[in-house]
């Protein structure tokens, strides 16, 4: 039985927060705001998607002043809009505050239903993602932010305009969404946490919508994309790269796709990915109103469009399930590009489109009997959204503008090295990602056998990323940051757009801002090393390991995590438990050594011919390890009396083999 099904039949609640650290402020801010008729915020927020959400509470938890503005009247994003689930690969603890939610969940049906209930089993991960009910979540995210008092909160308003300082934002004017009102919010610093980007886009900073060219990042499915269906075992199978991809310790889908060649294969294009509803349904009689025959009803369209929308969706808690379907191609451009007005007709049409694909798979002649008498079961839950006609009240934003900052995350990103068996390390990584890059369809246009024109699905093609703290800064406004709508192509933007990823992102935005304000310093000029300490020492995932799922709080796991960033490991195995080997202590003495003088060295090379002799090698005791590492750094940071204190410290005896996991400690404490 392996450990998700154990937690399941012991009824034990996973990812519980250690001893409430995701509470425990770091730094504690007691300098109060010139009273000058209207309040200076340390941080202005803009939207309380979930990452919105998660880098207000961070920064308030640390003794920020927060001010969180939000375009609707509710909190949460898409978590409250239908998508009921986690769409991670990985379930594993990942960042405080997203883990403090799932256990929220868990708490809450456990609580509500008992530990033996189904609703709380079919909340808990197997399919490697959490499950839950808009209402609860709405609950949950309600209860999380009003519990910070150090939270502002305005709803039903949107960036309207914004003031300047040189190359600093001081104000934006939001404006209400349902009538003509308006207030100005002064900060130190601003967050566009939106999906759409909007703050940064009025604030003139460069963004980016549509799809590169693949020339102009050399990435393989940029551009213009058409995909032959999915067919398995894929023609890869006994590739070393496909091996390396299924043995991650993440869901793997068994599905496969290949390019098919076109004339304009590989151009750019202005159209993002398709958008939708992602409306709750319901078979529970109980519970279900059908909606009856819309006012605005197509069969053809819908039955040329439509016809082969067969599955209801991912099952989620009380007999409900998050339908997916149906996306309307060609409206994503509209709803980004459109003023708020234009949106809400968007919005409608896509409303208007799924209720009428409802009506006509339950009734239309064209479909199967037994079909038809399947779908008849289900209709809209009546606990749902009961002051927007138990519909969703946003659509699923997959893809806004994107910020041209001062990196760019890219397939590559998302790719093994060359010759390698990891993605880019990158020395600034704030944030992972585990999901496939993907684009849902882009165009309505198609080639025979191809899906429609820009579905890009790279499953058993991808592989977990770091994500650079210049993703997320822009190049010309210095206290402005942009962690969700943050720097990539689009391909790349497939791994990053998940709502687990952003709340990890966001909430290492909300220490950096944190930072900031401790240091007065803009965010771009931070010391990144002090940043990525931190991350790490408050158990932020900056670097994806296979083999620490379940021990993300073990002594050694701030340290792998940091040392993730520095090119210590070489593969997606940490090892922390294993024996240190001669060889492999030599190799990361000399890599410490040089990161220690500042020194650019490629020990690539080293590393990976030690990790494939390191069996071979004989272990070496800790006191070696740190006599060893004190002798080749000659520095009182790395004296050989200061290491066995560490040693001691930890409890690590000396005498004995060290493993992995405490030579790390070693090395990351005698980095400080």
């Amino acid at each position: 039985m392996n450990r998700r099904n154990l937690l399941k039949t012991l009824g034990i609640i996973p990812f519980a927060p250690l001893n409430g650290s995701s509470k425990k402020p770091i730094f504690h801010s007691q300098e109060k705001s010139a009273d000058t008729g209207s309040p200076t915020y340390d941080v202005v927020v803009y939207d309380a998607t979930p990452g919105g959400v998660a880098l207000s509470i961070r920064a308030a938890r640390e003794g920020l002043k927060v001010l969180l503005v939000n375009h609707t009247p509710y909190l949460g994003g898409m978590f409250i809009n239908g998508l009921g689930t986690m769409d991670t690969l990985y379930n594993g603890a990942r960042a405080p505050l997203y883990d403090e939610l799932r256990y929220n969940i868990y708490d809450y049906y456990r609580r509500k239903y008992s530990k033996a209930s189904k609703q709380y089993e079919d909340s808990l991960p197997g399919f490697a993602k959490t499950k839950y009910e808009s209402h609860v979540m709405k609950h949950i995210v309600e209860m999380m932010v009003s519990a910070e008092p150090g939270i502002t909160v305005e709803r039903g308003y949107y960036p309207y305009r914004v003031e300047k300082s040189g190359s600093n934002l001081t104000t934006v004017i939001f404006r209400e969404m349902k009538g003509d009102a308006q207030f100005s919010a002064k900060g130190i610093f601003f967050a566009d946490c939106s999906y759409e980007g909007d703050l940064a886009y009025i604030s003139g900073t460069p963004m980016r919508i549509g799809r590169e060219s693949r020339s102009e990042f050399g990435e393989a499915h940029a551009g213009i994309t058409y995909m032959q269906k999915d067919h398995w075992p894929p023609p890869a199978l006994n590739q070393e790269k496909f091996r390396l991809e299924r043995d991650l310790n993440l869901f793997q889908y068994s599905s496969w796709s290949d390019s098919i060649a076109s004339p304009d294969m590989g151009m750019a294009d202005e159209n993002i990915q398709a958008f939708n509803i992602r409306t709750t349904l319901t078979n529970d009689p109980s519970n279900r109103m059908v909606p009856g025959k819309p006012k605005k009803y197509d069969p053809e369209y819908l039955k040329k469009h439509f016809y082969h929308v067969n599955g209801m969706g991912l099952k989620v808690p009380n007999s409900k399930t998050s339908w997916n379907h149906p996306e309307l191609v060609g409206e994503q451009n509209k709803y980004i590009l459109g003023t708020w007005a234009e949106r809400e007709e968007v919005t409608k049409k896509f409303r208007e489109v799924t209720l009428a694909l409802l009506y006509f798979k339950q009734n239309d002649p064209s479909v199967p009997e037994e079909e038809r008498k399947k779908w008849k079961e289900y209709g809209l839950p009546k606990d749902e959204y009961a002051d927007n006609g138990h519909m969703p009240y946003e659509v699923y934003v997959r893809e806004g503008r994107r910020l041209v900052g001062l990196k760019t995350f890219t397939q590559h990103d998302a790719s093994l090295i060359p010759g390698q068996k990891r993605a880019p390390i990158h020395s600034d990584s704030i944030s992972v990602t585990e999901w496939f890059m993907d684009s849902h369809a882009c165009t309505l246009r198609e080639l025979p056998g191809s899906k429609l024109e820009g579905e890009v699905m790279l499953k058993n093609k991808t592989f977990p990323g770091q994500v650079a703290l210049g993703t997320i800064l822009t190049k010309d406004i210095e206290n402005l940051i942009v962690p969700v709508c943050l720097s990539a192509s689009h391909i790349g933007w497939g791994t990053i757009r998940l709502e687990p990823t952003w709340m990890s992102i966001c909430e290492a935005a909300g220490y950096l801002i944190v930072l900031a304000k401790q240091k007065q310093l803009p965010p771009a000029k931070i010391n990144i090393d002090r940043l990525l300490r931190l991350l790490a020492e408050q158990h932020i995932m900056i670097s994806f390991f296979s083999d620490v799922e379940g021990r993300e709080y073990s002594a050694w796991y701030p340290a792998i995590q940091y040392l993730g960033t520095k090119g210590y490991f070489i593969t997606y195995e940490a090892k922390p438990e294993i024996k240190l080997t001669k060889s492999l202590a030599d190799a990361w003495i000399a890599l410490t050594k040089s990161i220690f003088n500042k020194k650019k060295e490629d020990l690539h090379a080293v590393l990976q011919a030690t990790d494939e002799e390191e069996a071979k090698r004989s272990p070496v005791t800790a006191q070696e390890f740190a006599a060893s590492l004190a002798k080749a750094l000659n520095s009182h940071s790395f004296t050989y009396s200061k290491l066995l204190q560490i040693l001691d410290l930890y409890r690590i005896t000396p005498n004995q083999p060290i493993t992995r996991g405490n030579a790390c400690i070693l090395i990351f404490e005698g980095l400080k």
